[in-house]
């Protein structure tokens, strides 16, 4: 699974450059205008995400990488936090009497990577570091994920605050937040929900476009939120000069996906009406918003009759829409407390390989309710690597 999500990393890097010289290709992404002008600004370091994650399918020995949201890992504190739980519990202490096992953690990796970052894009100074966020109407406390993880980071000698857009200033070449410099910019908004509520003067955007802040992840990771980048990544006319191993890796781990629109495309070498082919193949394929972003949300075929299915074919049309090759995650049974008892139920298991710097180190593992729907039933579960037997 590593190797072949590295293997995937370094090919969107290669598409990401491409994407970048040609302007035919960016627009396939469907960008937003001020998207597309964000992502052309230089970081300041050559990396295409600093740290990010992979949503993966992991099956009876296989796996397939359907989407990646261009954001830094989330849940990381959470997993840290449980693996040490786990890891002295009474059960995981009697399998480890038995086997050897190794713990997959993050948030060391995770400063580590944004440290690396911030010295390539060429900074001295010892850097103050803001997690920026979004909060919901009527919430004026930061989330607990970013608390935890400003602790982690002042716990490592770093000053750290979490704070939102609304916050920031920029006086004098220096992004702050009342007194509070800002070096590092850890960033947890989205591009497209940032430019919603604010324009291209806003002091965050100043700030990155003068590389006075080192941002992390930086605005041209929003290409890899758009699920048009699986799209290019599957279209052999895009990637006919890419090296053999990386086309291997997109055959062998990425579903089949395109932009939905009303046009020919190519599966295994024909040529097909892709509506045509939507319709026929219900049962196979599932529609998915290109964003994450917004209230729009995905349409599985097999979990949807005909007359459903035509009416998700008419709003993937009105919208920016992929349709993919259905890839479904493994599922699994876990107690769950839930109304004030324990109950066993059928979880869906997706693994997240953490990759940083372009290398995989460590997992998070994420679980959600398997019966489909918009059940809100979610977590994270602790991941531990089985070495052998004692």
């Amino acid at each position: 699974m590593a190797k072949a999500a590295e293997t995937l990393y370094s090919a969107m890097d290669r598409l990401r450059q491409m994407v970048l010289a040609t302007p035919a290709l960016m627009n396939r992404l469907e960008m937003l205008p001020a998207e597309k002008m964000l992502a052309t600004l230089d970081p300041g370091y050559p990396y295409l995400a600093v740290a990010n994650l992979l949503d993966t399918h992991l099956q009876n020995g296989s796996c397939r990488f359907t989407e990646t949201d261009g954001y830094l890992p989330g849940g990381v504190v959470f997993n840290d936090a449980l693996t040490e739980i786990f890891w002295d519990s009474a059960p995981m202490k009697a399998l480890r009497k038995k086997f050897r096992f190794s713990k997959s953690t993050g948030m060391k990796k995770l400063l580590h990577s944004l440290l690396s970052a911030y010295k390539v894009s060429g900074k001295r100074k010892f850097p103050r570091i803001a997690i920026v966020e979004f909060r919901p109407p009527f919430k004026n406390t930061p989330s607990q994920e970013h608390v935890m993880i400003a602790e982690h980071f002042r716990a490592a000698g770093y000053p750290t605050e979490v704070v939102t857009p609304e916050e920031l200033d920029y006086r004098n070449g220096v992004l702050c937040r009342k007194d509070f410099g800002i070096d590092i910019v850890y960033r947890k908004v989205s591009a497209h929900d940032f430019l919603v509520r604010f324009d291209l003067t806003h002091p965050l955007v100043r700030a990155y476009r003068e590389r006075t802040v080192c941002m992390v992840n930086s605005f041209r990771t929003e290409m890899l939120r758009k699920k048009a980048m699986l799209s290019l990544l599957t279209d052999e006319a895009v990637t006919e000069k890419f090296p053999a191993a990386e086309k291997k890796a997109i055959r062998d781990h990425i579903p089949w996906t395109r932009m939905v629109a009303q046009t020919q495309t190519s599966i295994g070498g024909q040529s097909v009406d892709l509506l045509e082919h939507i319709r026929k193949n219900r049962l196979n394929l599932v529609l998915k918003p290109n964003d994450a972003s917004g209230d729009q949300h995905s349409f599985r075929g097999w979990e949807t009759d005909e007359a459903g299915w035509e009416r998700a074919i008419k709003t993937a049309l009105r919208n920016s829409y992929v349709v993919q090759e259905r890839t479904e995650a493994p599922v699994s049974t876990f107690p769950v407390y839930q109304f004030g008892k324990i109950e066993q139920r059928a979880m869906a298991v997706e693994v997240h390989p953490h990759i940083y710097l372009g290398k995989v180190d460590g997992c998070s593992t994420e679980i959600s309710d398997a019966g489909g729907g918009f059940s809100t039933l979610t977590g994270v579960a602790p991941v531990f690597v089985l070495e052998g037997a004692n």
